[in-house]
């Protein structure tokens, strides 16, 4: 298989039949149904195709993910140096870069501190990789509400990615994320709990993640369909469910862009 404060405090640390896991559980399977407004393309409204970094790019400008089909567009209106959303002129190299992600960390950002936590984490534009400053970095995104930063977190929490290990703050994380729409976290706690032998909820986070348009989410499902731990029925109703947020998700700008390898 591929990989609020109230739900926070109650966490993963009870045991199943706790009331507060309980609770917890229940929020997690009627929350989050719905992505994220940071999701949708600012310049056609549309929600943007999963993975997102895959279909989209953000600019460090102003933080915003664009689709690749209104990527396209502004590049054969003739927009090729400036930012189609905000229209500022693209950044000239690493320092340009990392000056414009500081500005607007300065701000508040929670996009850009998440932004700039990952490029300490992993020693990008030229920096020095640094775990403890984008543990930082990442944890005030977190706060500042950005769910990138959670399930970014969450991963390093509980595959011991150089930060900390811990398994139930890594699993806090993508729970906050889960709950608000936050599809890799979603599917990464179906993840968990089939890893745990617990299928049947992990059936139902791949089924809320796969209903909004994750594929690994839908295979996932399938695979158990094989195995024989989850039905035809619910099989079938994840893929009606999966084809359905794709469709929605199409354009023809994007259609073309996907063509053209953009």
């Amino acid at each position: 298989m591929s990989d609020s404060s109230n739900a926070s405090q109650a966490g993963p640390v009870e045991s199943a039949g706790h009331p507060a896991a309980q609770n917890l559980e229940r929020a997690l399977m009627a929350s989050g149904h719905e992505r994220p407004e940071g999701d949708v393309c600012p310049i056609c409204f549309d929600l943007i195709e999963l993975p997102m970094c895959k279909h989209s790019k953000t600019n460090v400008c102003c933080m915003k993910s664009l689709c690749n089909g209104c990527l396209l567009v502004a590049r054969q209106r003739g927009i090729h140096s400036r930012c189609p959303f905000c229209r500022t002129p693209f950044p000239a190299d690493d320092p340009s870069t990392l000056a414009m992600i500081q500005k607007r960390v300065s701000k508040g950002d929670a996009v850009a501190n998440s932004f700039l936590g990952e490029q300490y984490f992993h020693g990008f534009l030229g920096l020095a990789k640094d775990l403890p400053r984008a543990n930082e970095l990442l944890t005030e995104a977190a706060e500042l509400g950005s769910l990138d930063a959670h399930y970014q977190l969450g991963n390093a929490h509980y595959f011991d990615k150089g930060i900390e290990e811990d398994k139930l703050r890594g699993i806090h994380h993508w729970q906050e994320a889960a709950m608000k729409g936050h599809v890799l976290s979603r599917n990464v706690l179906g993840f968990v709990e089939y890893q745990n032998g617990n299928y049947k909820l992990a059936l139902q986070h791949w089924m809320i993640s796969a209903k909004m348009g994750y594929e690994r989410s839908l295979n996932n499902i399938k695979e158990m369909f094989k195995r024989g731990q989850a039905t035809k029925e619910q099989h079938a109703e994840a893929l009606l469910g999966y084809r359905d947020a794709v469709e929605e998700m199409k354009s023809p700008q994007r259609e073309e862009a996907k063509r053209l390898g953009i």
